[in-house]
This record gives structure tokens, sequence and C-alpha cells, in this order.
């Protein structure tokens, strides 16, 4: 397991099982350091409308293997904040945007 800080000084697990979860798909496959660098240094935070104990963070990848895409990772907050997952996308869910890079 592995202890990740957020942009905000929070820290977050990161389960080895989660890890593998993630970068097994081929679209995350060596983005192990772009996950970290998303929770540390996001573009933008947003809650889920989905889960009110998930937030989604962004930060934009230019050049990935399938082009510019916003990487996003789950958090669920919890007693013990975790990753839960995640992916590439084209675009930002909706959301209450909790954060946003100035």
């Amino acid at each position: 397991m592995k202890t990740l800080v957020d942009y905000q000084g929070r820290r977050i697990r990161l389960t080895a099982e989660r890890l593998q979860h993630i970068l097994q798909h081929p679209e995350m496959a060596n983005m192990e350091q772009e996950l970290e660098q998303t929770l540390s240094n996001p573009e933008r935070v947003v809650q889920s409308n989905s889960d009110e104990t998930a937030r989604l963070y962004y930060r934009f990848q230019t050049e990935t293997q399938f082009g510019d895409k916003w990487l996003c990772v789950v958090v669920k907050y919890t007693d013990e904040p975790f990753v839960l997952t995640a992916y590439l996308t084209d675009a930002i869910k909706r959301g209450a945007e909790l954060w946003r890079k100035k």
C-alpha cells in the first residue's frame, strides 16, 4: 500500500489491489506517476453527482496513446480516504466544482 498526498495535504491510500486494477487497463499502463501528480497537483476537483463520498480529481494529459485526455482519479472519502479508480476521459463530469487551478 502506498500513501499519497493530495493538493491540500490530505493523506490518501492507494492499495496494491487498486493500483493493479487501474494499471491493467491498456490506456492506463505506465501512468502511475501521472496518477500521483493528478492528486498532488490537479487542475480541477469535482464532487461526484452519483456518490456524495467521492471526489474526482482531474489533470489534463497531452499525448497519451489515445490523444489528449483528462486523467480522472476517483477518491472515496471515508475515515481513511482511498483511491477507488482512475481513467482517461474526454470531458470533466458534471458535479459541484470544489477546486480549480488558477
